[in-house]
C-alpha cells in the first residue's frame, strides 16, 4: 500500500526530499522546503512570532507520509453498512449513556443556552474521540506540516489551519511542539481544527480558559455552539425515514446534502416522508449504500448542520443514530 502511495506521489510531482524513503518519517530538513522559510518569516512578520524560535519548532518536526495515506482512504469512503458499525455498537451507546448522566447539567446548559439536544452533542463527541479517550496520536505541528507540504490539492488550506494553530498555541499557552490530535490535524475531545477552536470554543466552565482538552463542560459547550453557529434550529427535526413512488425522483439524489426543496415538491416527485411533515420545511434526499440497497431518508436543516462538523452524509447519520440509542438506553430503569 505504502509503495502504491509512493508511485503516486512520484506521479503527481510531490517532492519528498530526496535522501528520505517516502515510507518512511523523516526530519523537516528546512533547506528542503523553502516554503518553511517563506512561513517562518510571514509568522514573524504578521504575527510578531520569534523567527529563531520557529526554526527550532520546525526543525523538530517530521514529515510523515502515513498521514497523506490517512486522507487518501478516510472512513467515510466506506459503504453505510460497514460505516455505521465503528459507532453503532454496545460499547458506545453504553459510554454514551454514561457521559451524559456524568455531565447531565453541562449539556442541559447547552441546550438552554444553544437548543441543541443533548442526545447529539454526547453523539458527536462519541463519534469523534470516544467521549474523549482517543483524541489522536500525532503531533500537530507533524500534522499541519506535512499536509501544507505533500497534500497539495489542500496544501493552502492547512498552511492557514498551521498559522491558526501557532496563534492558538500562543493564545492559551500550549506548547506547539508536544501537542498531540489526529492525522488532520484536529484537537481535543471534539476534535477541532485550529481555526475552529479559535473560533468556536467557548469557556462553558468560566474557569477563564478555552479548554477542549481536559474541561468536558468547555467541550460540551464549544460542539453546541459550532452547531448553533452553523445554523442549529432548536426543537426541529433532523432525518426522517421516506417511501419513494415513481422514478422522478432520481435527480434530487444528485443535488447533495443541503436542504433544497420543501417537503411539498419532494412529494410531487415521489419522496414521501413516512410521517407528518411540514410541507413547507426544506430538505435534501440522503442516499446511502445498504447491505440490500439503497437506503433513502429524509435530511432536514438540523442534518445539514451536523455536515458542516465533517462534510459527510454517514457522518451526520451515524451521530443522529448513535444519539437516539444513548437517548432511549437513558431512558430505560437503570
Amino acid at each position: 500500500m505504502m509503495r502504491g502511495l509512493a508511485l503516486r506521489l512520484l506521479a503527481l510531482g510531490w517532492a519528498f526530499p530526496p535522501w528520505a524513503a517516502p515510507s518512511a518519517a523523516h526530519a523537516l530538513d528546512l533547506t528542503q522546503y523553502p516554503e518553511v522559510g517563506a512561513f517562518i518569516g510571514e509568522m514573524s512578520e504578521r504575527h510578531g512570532f520569534d523567527a529563531a524560535q520557529l526554526r527550532r519548532l520546525f526543525l523538530a518536526a517530521r514529515i510523515r507520509p502515513e498521514i497523506v495515506e490517512a486522507m487518501e482512504r478516510p472512513g467515510e469512503a466506506r459503504p453505510w453498512y460497514e460505516y455505521k458499525g465503528r459507532f453503532l455498537d454496545e460499547e458506545h451507546v453504553r459510554d454514551g449513556r454514561r457521559y451524559w448522566e456524568r455531565h447531565a447539567q453541562a449539556l442541559e446548559r447547552a441546550r438552554e443556552s444553544y437548543g441543541v439536544d443533548p442526545e447529539i452533542v454526547v453523539a458527536i463527541i462519541g463519534v469523534e474521540t470516544q467521549y474523549g479517550r482517543n483524541r489522536g496520536k500525532y503531533p500537530v505541528v507533524d500534522a499541519l506540516a506535512t499536509l501544507m507540504l505533500h497534500y497539495p490539492q489542500r496544501s493552502e488550506f492547512f498552511r492557514r489551519e498551521l498559522e491558526e494553530f501557532l496563534l492558538l498555541c500562543r493564545e492559551n499557552g500550549f506548547d506547539p511542539a508536544t501537542l498531540k490530535g489526529s492525522y488532520a490535524g484536529a484537537i481535543g475531545a471534539p476534535q477541532f481544527l485550529p481555526s475552529s477552536y479559535r473560533r468556536y470554543a467557548v469557556d462553558f466552565d468560566a474557569d477563564g480558559r478555552r479548554d477542549l482538552l481536559d474541561s468536558p463542560a468547555d467541550v460540551i459547550g464549544s460542539v453546541a455552539h459550532f452547531l448553533k453557529a452553523h445554523g442549529w434550529e432548536a426543537r426541529a427535526p433532523v432525518t426522517d425515514e421516506v417511501r419513494l413512488e415513481g422514478t422522478l425522483y432520481f435527480w434530487i439524489e444528485k443535488l447533495g446534502t443541503r436542504p433544497a426543496l420543501p417537503v411539498s415538491r419532494l412529494i410531487q416527485y415521489g419522496v414521501v416522508p413516512r410521517r407528518p411533515a411540514e410541507l413547507e420545511r426544506r430538505a435534501a434526499l440522503i442516499v446511502l449504500e445498504g447491505e440490500d440497497g439503497p437506503i433513502h431518508r429524509l435530511g432536514y436543516n438540523n442534518f445539514y448542520v451536523i455536515t458542516r462538523y465533517n462534510r459527510s452524509a454517514l457522518y451526520a447519520m451515524a451521530v443522529y443514530e448513535l444519539g437516539e440509542l444513548i437517548r432511549k438506553r437513558r431512558a430505560e430503569p437503570s
